[in-house]
């Protein structure tokens, strides 16, 4: 068992590693007093995006999945092979000519490292932090032109990669979570929001959209989780649809300031939901 946060553990704690839509970091003082008050024994997250609750949490024992097969490689190079990513990034040049010649490379034909780096270094120097990817996968975010990017951030990377030794890191569907649920576990899922309007949808994690039918499948795995005693929070937008898919769990707002959003009109203060099974 262990405690899930520690008011005065705030010194060494890794920061996200990459800037990912729809982040937590920014939630996290809003999340602490709504996680779990008593110890767990697994952390569970099958939308780990840029693990900001996984990171603030430190776990000693955690599962953490994504769809996303280029962050899931960049996740077990961070956890296996800090040092040798650390020196592949030494090589990258803040230079629009150079960013989009590693823009257009075919993660596929790299090597683990290489394909981890390029991840980074596009995460670092692209506009507003973005990732996103078209319709046949290819990652389309323009050059951010930023003064002084910081892409070798050695320090961080020795503090994120320290605390992925203690999960499991697996590219699967989010439904996998159940394979690996037990009683006492504690899952955080943290999927694309279902849309305020429909103009607002985003889908870009992946070249696959994650749509209404996808939303009542999670909310399917929430019950099961719930059923076999786990502890689970869920977030989401604060939408009709799925208030009433989640109706009869426990609904907290809060309160979150979209600025990744590469509209500067629509980065102000908007309600989500946190839904949970407990109390």
């Amino acid at each position: 068992m262990f405690n899930t946060y520690s008011a005065s553990a705030t010194d060494g704690r890794p920061k996200p590693p990459v800037k990912w839509a729809g982040g937590k970091g920014q939630l996290i003082p809003q999340f602490e007093p709504l996680f779990p008050k008593e110890g767990y024994d697994l952390y569970l997250e099958p939308f780990v995006g840029g693990g900001a609750v996984f990171f603030h949490l430190s776990p000693r024992k955690a599962m953490l999945f994504d769809s996303n097969d280029e962050l899931i490689n960049f996740y077990l190079v961070v956890r296996d092979h800090p040092e040798e990513l650390l020196e592949d990034l030494k090589k990258h040049k803040n230079t629009r000519e150079y960013y989009y010649s590693v823009r257009a490379l075919d993660p596929h034909h790299l090597s683990p490292i290489e394909r981890a780096s390029r991840l980074l270094y596009l995460n670092k120097t692209g506009y507003n932090g973005l990732w996103r990817v078209n319709s046949k996968g290819k990652h389309n975010v323009p050059f951010g032109r930023y003064k002084n990017p910081k892409i070798v951030d050695e320090e961080n990377l020795h503090l994120v990669s320290r605390a992925l030794k203690n999960a499991e890191i697996l590219c699967d569907d989010f439904s996998r979570v159940l394979d690996y649920a037990k009683p006492n576990a504690f899952v955080y899922l943290d999927p694309p929001y279902h849309p305020l309007s429909e103009t607002a949808n985003f889908t870009g994690y992946t070249s696959d959209a994650f749509g209404e039918e996808d939303q009542r499948r999670l909310a399917e795995v929430f019950q099961k989780l719930d059923s076999i005693g786990c502890l689970v929070m869920l977030s989401n937008s604060d939408t009709p649809f799925i208030r009433e898919l989640y109706d009869g769990y426990d609904m907290q707002v809060v309160h979150a300031k979209r600025a990744i959003n590469s509209r500067a009109d629509r980065r102000g203060p908007i309600n989500e939901l946190v839904i949970r099974n407990y109390t």
